[in-house]
């Protein structure tokens, strides 16, 4: 299975939060399994940092590559996509990480309920 997480998902992960269900875990830590953090998750957070909102891990990268996710760059393919979601919410991170999973044939792991109104597959957390 090839999974792209949610950011919250991914600050799940890094922080071993007892959030994550343990069969999504599972699944995340799966080798069998590719596991894909979008750089809409890393703009969404520095976005969120400069604000105050959240902290950044000094060692980001590090954690990523040690967890082996693999990052997934914004394509024009997939801001192109965003022109044929339907209207549910506007959250732009979120419609951007829904238009990557389309494009790129992923299973979005999120627990954002909205989320889950769209045509994609989702594996709930």
């Amino acid at each position: 299975m090839n999974l792209l997480l949610d950011t919250h998902v991914l600050i799940w992960c890094f922080e071993n939060s007892k959030r994550l269900k343990a069969s999504v875990r599972e699944a995340i830590t799966d080798s069998d399994n590719n596991v894909f953090v979008s750089a809409v998750s890393t703009w969404e957070l520095t976005i969120k940092a400069a604000l105050g909102k959240i902290s950044i891990p000094n060692d980001f990268e590090a954690q990523r590559k040690r967890c082996d996710f693999k990052s997934l760059s914004i394509s024009i393919q997939h801001t192109l996509a965003l022109k044929d979601l339907p209207d549910h919410h506007r959250d732009p991170f979120d419609r951007l990480l829904v238009a990557q999973a389309l494009a790129e044939s992923l299973t979005l792991v999120t627990h954002n309920s909205t989320i889950w109104n769209y045509h994609v597959p989702v594996l709930r957390a």
